[in-house]
């Protein structure tokens, strides 16, 4: 089914991060990035095959130092999806980690030095066929425009974003992607489209510093979902003080929500009320976890009643509409003879859910 709420996408240049495609009609990407130490490799690594296995199409890995440069060495070698390097300032950390095999380089051009820094920095980008990612961030505007503006404003993000952008083009670079992050959703959202207008480099995402986990994706969702529906990004960061993983979760819900994108089960859940014959909450909770494993887009619908759990399973793969003792189950919007246990409704849920998946290859 598709969403009209959602506009025509805005058109931008296609590029890649290691194999991954960004911009122009790839699918919207979601990526996160590590806050481990750089330098504890396996710490570093754990967290990186964590966010593969959740679907993480892009990971970022800040890279401080050069000792964190030696490390991303080896860790790149045991990643299975692109690697940014995360750098500030220092252009010999940009061209060391350059050589050792990152996917795109996370660098400021107007923040590494004089005119032979940033050239080597471009020219070594260009060689190897590597992005850059221009990162502007209200809180870390250039002196010169927090003075002209007074404040962090949509126009104040857009001048300092230009100012990188130009570095680039000057030197006849256009393979970058860019952000305007600020934690503030209207001013995020604002710079967004003012940049949207300006240049046809793919645009990341994100509202930074979101706050917590319930905080923070609320936040996200409604900044990153304007833009989203007005065709405005083509990869994306939910930025959570909260475990990585749980920001791929929610960049995929988000995705999920304005169906742009799907990966695994979207649960159709009611809030509940007196009303539901089961406990829909206990049950979506367990069967969010226990099949976090499943990637294959499918619409699972969980209604404790039959006011609307019949409409919603009719136009989901699987679906439950609650009545007393056991409940009916729907397969394609096809009412099924069997009816699903009340009391042992997780469990069997489970059991058709991968029953069908099995049975249709999916």
């Amino acid at each position: 089914m598709k969403n009209t709420a959602v506009n025509e996408r805005r058109k931008s240049h296609k590029i890649y991060v290691g194999d991954v495609a960004v911009g122009g009609d790839a699918p919207i990407t979601v990526q996160s990035m590590t806050n481990t130490n750089t330098c504890d490799i396996a710490a570093t690594l754990k967290q990186i095959h964590a966010l593969e296995a959740v679907g993480a199409d892009i990971i970022r890995v800040s890279v401080p130092t050069m000792e964190a440069a030696e490390c991303f060495k080896t860790i790149k070698a045991s990643s299975h999806v692109p690697l940014i390097a995360d750098i500030h300032f220092d252009y010999r950390i940009a061209l060391k980690v350059a050589d050792y095999g990152a996917d795109c380089l996370r660098i400021n051009p107007g923040n590494i030095g004089n005119e032979t820094r940033i050239r080597s920095v471009i020219d070594c980008a260009r060689d190897r066929n590597i992005p850059i990612r221009i990162g502007v961030n209200a809180g870390s505007l250039e002196r010169d425009i927090q003075e002209k503006f007074g404040e962090p404003t949509p126009e104040a993000l857009l001048a300092s974003a230009m100012r990188h952008v130009n570095i680039l083009l000057d030197h006849n670079f256009d393979n970058f992607k860019i952000s305007v992050k600020a934690s503030d959703v209207n001013l995020a959202v604002n710079s967004y489209r003012l940049l949207a207008r300006e240049i046809q480099q793919p645009l990341h995402l994100g509202i930074t510093e979101a706050g917590g986990f319930r905080a923070g994706a609320v936040k996200s969702a409604i900044g990153i979902g304007m833009l989203l529906s007005e065709g405005i990004g083509d990869t994306l960061r939910v930025s959570l003080a909260a475990d990585p993983v749980e920001e791929i979760k929610v960049g995929f819900d988000i995705l999920k929500s304005l169906r742009l994108r799907s990966r695994g089960i979207n649960f159709i859940a009611c809030p509940t009320c007196s009303r539901q014959e089961f406990d829909v909450i206990s049950v979506v909770n367990e069967l969010e976890q226990r099949l976090e494993d499943i990637v294959t887009p499918l619409d699972v619908s969980i209604i404790g009643c039959v006011v609307n759990g019949p409409g919603e399973a009719l136009v989901s793969t699987i679906g439950v509409a609650g009545s007393k003792t056991k409940s009916a189950l729907y397969m394609h919007g096809v009412r099924q003879q069997k009816r699903m246990s009340n009391e042992h409704m997780a469990d069997e849920l489970e059991i058709e859910i991968r029953a069908l998946l099995a049975r249709e290859g999916m």
